[in-house]
């Protein structure tokens, strides 16, 4: 206590439940404003999970579902779960297995993004199946953050670039 008076800093306390107790000469405001920028940052790379919808008629024509297919994929890549539902009306719900072989088509075109979380199951007039992404949602938010800085720092180079030949001509003139 007398070393950390001399030194104008606080004796804190840093491990209480071992024996001895752990302390250390510091200041005590520095220390909690570290601790909180620490546990800010934490929530800033916490990522939480959205279930995303992507809903289907079963008499979907082959340009729709390619565009539907590149929504859900576009969220599996953020890594966002994805349900595929498919909407029956009138006769349609007496052929489920129709509505199976759609969802299976589509499990397969997105497999190289996600995986079947649950299979299809019949809800009331829909029938719905859940896609995980392979990538977890914060695994997706780091590489999207590393993808962006490369990109503004492949700009900022060419900036430099195009600037720098924009300046030699005038050099070369003034000479």
């Amino acid at each position: 206590m007398r070393l950390a008076q001399e030194a104008d800093l606080d004796l804190v306390e840093v491990a209480p439940n071992s024996k001895p107790p752990v302390v250390k000469i510091m200041d005590y405001g520095k220390f909690k404003y570290e601790a909180a920028q620490k546990e800010k940052e934490a929530r800033r790379n916490q990522a939480n999970t959205i279930l995303k919808e992507v809903r289907f008629r079963l008499k979907i024509e082959a340009h729709d579902y390619t565009t539907k297919l590149k929504r859900a994929e576009g969220f599996l890549k953020t890594g966002d779960k994805v349900k595929a539902m498919i909407l029956f009306r009138g006769r349609e719900q007496s052929r489920p297995e129709q509505g199976v072989r759609l969802l299976r088509k589509f499990a397969e075109d997105v497999a190289e993004f996600g995986t079947v979380e649950s299979n299809p199951t019949i809800d009331g007039r829909n029938m719905v199946m859940v896609v995980a992404p392979l990538k977890s949602k914060s695994e997706a938010k780091q590489e999207q953050n590393a993808v962006r800085d490369a990109q503004r720092a492949a700009n900022k180079q060419a900036a430099r670039e195009a600037k720098s030949e924009t300046d030699a001509p005038a050099e070369a003139a003034a000479e």
